[in-house]
């Protein structure tokens, strides 16, 4: 990586280039065996950006139809011209594991610094974030580090993208509680162009998803960008 770029920069290049997109995964992992869709939005302005995704699983047990409902939306303001931004985030969704049978995803409110390094050519770029994190009827003052990544290579055949998220909140597993999660989702994709592409995601996680201790779990997916 070369020196850091403005963030306005980085924005329209990102928006330019992959903005939205749709995606569609077989899931793989031990006890799953379902599909997942995620879409995403990226859009810049003159203050800084808004990102959200929204996930999907679908057909989990005896569930017919859409059985888990995730979403993330954050929100970035600049700080001047530098590599720096305020990042602000809500993150929450429910789901249910029979017919009649639901549950929630604790809502979630974070905040803090986000900090951006970018190559001169915008083929690699890195974001870190250390938030405060408030997740309701849990934590009232948690915190959650995350790092963001994207690769392009090969042409611009092959990219490497990803996030990798450590935070702070209890799991009860039989008669142990845990302290902390960890979850990554690197992704490889083939481009076939600027619109198409096939790939795969890897889950890996630390007492997570109502698993205790270490999991990996791939799947095999399509995207589409606009």
């Amino acid at each position: 990586m070369r020196k850091i770029i403005p963030a306005l920069a980085l924005l329209l290049f990102v928006v330019a280039s992959q903005a939205q997109n749709v995606q569609l995964h077989y899931d793989m992992g031990d006890g799953r065996g379902y599909f997942t869709s995620t879409v995403e939005m990226f859009k810049p302005d003159s203050w800084g950006s808004t990102f959200f995704f929204i996930d999907m699983d679908y057909n989990v047990g005896d569930v017919e139809g859409i059985s888990m409902a995730y979403w993330e939306i954050a929100r970035a303001i600049k700080l001047g011209d530098s590599p720096v931004a305020f990042h602000g985030e809500y993150n929450g969704g429910f789901g249910q594991y029979a017919p009649g049978g639901a549950y929630q995803i604790n809502d979630a409110w974070l905040g803090g610094l986000e900090y951006s390094l970018n190559a001169a050519d915008f083929s690699k770029g890195l974001t870190l974030q250390a938030l405060y994190k408030y997740i309701r009827g849990k934590h009232d003052a948690a915190f959650q580090v995350t790092a963001v990544w994207y690769w392009n290579f090969a042409g611009n055949k092959l990219s490497f993208t990803g996030f990798a998220d450590l935070w702070r909140e209890d799991f009860v597993f039989g008669e142990e509680t845990t302290k902390f999660v960890f979850l990554a989702e690197p992704q490889l994709w083939y481009n076939f162009n600027k619109n198409f592409a096939l790939g795969s995601e890897v889950e890996i996680n630390t007492n997570f998803g109502g698993r205790k201790g270490f999991n990996v779990m791939p799947t095999i997916g399509a995207k589409v960008t606009f």
